[in-house]
């Protein structure tokens, strides 16, 4: 009810200042244990607990990555009722991400369009800041997922040691580990998305994971064949599960803004990529389903695809920061 009100000051403001503005209070929550206990109570999430990859996961709703890029509230995200966290995605050195504007809002179709480039303070900040957190017992009982990738200037050849950097800094605070190769907002990166870079890439972060689960995140135009041999390349290579799917690029062949579309209209799409990789890697790796999830039939409707949890980011903005903890109920009276 209260979102309902606010959401109309908020879409009055450009899409990015809205989303810093969002950032900082959950930040401040985040400093703030009682205030977060608080909202943990007004959430009135129903935890159901399950286990993956060797980790129990409070419920099966997650933040995905994109939304915190530097780690700054994992609590406050507790308290909104999410039962698992991504942060990042982060990369070796600090970097600005790209040229402003670079984040639009689709209203009528519930969607956003991004094009914000790994903008982030870089691994060590990542680290501090949750070594912050831990030291200050702020750490919330939620696994904490960290997404690595590589910096814009690396070359496509050095992009490995860039993930494997990132990955061996803060593997520390992390429950587990991503690796982006899919962003449509980073050139070349979508490259990676190849059975040889692939296997390479998870080699040497799983190398480096202190044993830490390791996730892929891939695009969703990834399909078939091409699909099939990256699925095997990574599993080979050694990681836990996949996480499908990123944005789809957009703004190339039509009108819109050119970035990474999410949200509602990636729904089916990221429905049929989560059934295909089921399908081609049998009941043992896990997935994480993310895509246009935004209430409980969605979110019953990409588990039921084949997704061990599900992960939602957009359907915040649209529906408010409560929306993890009424998919969470919801998902625990069926």
């Amino acid at each position: 009810m209260i979102y309902r009100l606010v959401r109309p000051l908020l879409f009055s403001i450009d899409a990015e200042r809205a989303h810093n503005l969002a950032i900082s209070f959950a930040e401040s929550v985040n400093r703030h244990p009682r205030v977060a206990r608080f909202i943990r109570w007004c959430s009135g999430v129903v935890d159901k607990p399950k286990e993956v990859v060797g980790l129990s996961f409070p419920n099966v709703v997650g933040l995905a990555g994109g939304m915190d890029k530097n780690g700054v509230a994992p609590a406050t995200w507790h308290a909104f009722g999410f039962g698992f966290v991504e942060l990042g995605t982060v990369t070796p050195l600090p970097q600005p991400g790209n040229e402003k504007p670079r984040m639009f809002r689709e209203v009528k179709n519930e969607a956003i369009i991004n094009r914000m480039g790994f903008n982030n303070r870089g691994a060590f900040a990542m680290h501090r800041r949750l070594e912050e957190d831990f030291r200050a017992k702020r750490r919330p009982p939620i696994p904490i997922g960290i997404s690595v990738g590589k910096n814009k200037n690396t070359p496509i050849a050095n992009a490995a040691s860039d993930f494997a950097t990132a990955a061996e800094i803060v593997a520390d605070y992390a429950d587990f580990l991503s690796i982006n190769i899919s962003s449509p907002n980073t050139p070349g990166l979508r490259s990676l998305q190849t059975a040889e870079s692939a296997k390479e890439l998870t080699t040497k972060v799983v190398a480096v994971s202190l044993k830490k689960p390791v996730f892929v995140k891939l695009a969703p135009e990834l399909d078939g064949d091409d699909l099939k041999a990256v699925l095997d390349a990574c599993l080979t290579g050694g990681a836990a599960g996949i996480i499908a799917t990123n944005t789809l690029a957009v703004g190339i062949d039509d009108d819109r803004p050119q970035g990474g579309l999410s949200g509602r209209p990636l729904r089916e799409l990221a429905l049929s990529r989560v059934a295909a990789i089921r399908k081609h890697i049998g009941d043992n790796p896990a997935i994480i389903g993310c895509g246009g999830i935004d209430d409980v039939d969605s979110a019953k409707a990409m588990l039921d695809a084949g997704a061990d949890l599900i992960q939602l980011y957009t359907g915040l903005v649209y529906k408010g920061p409560f929306l993890p903890a009424r998919i969470a109920r919801g998902l625990a009276k069926r």
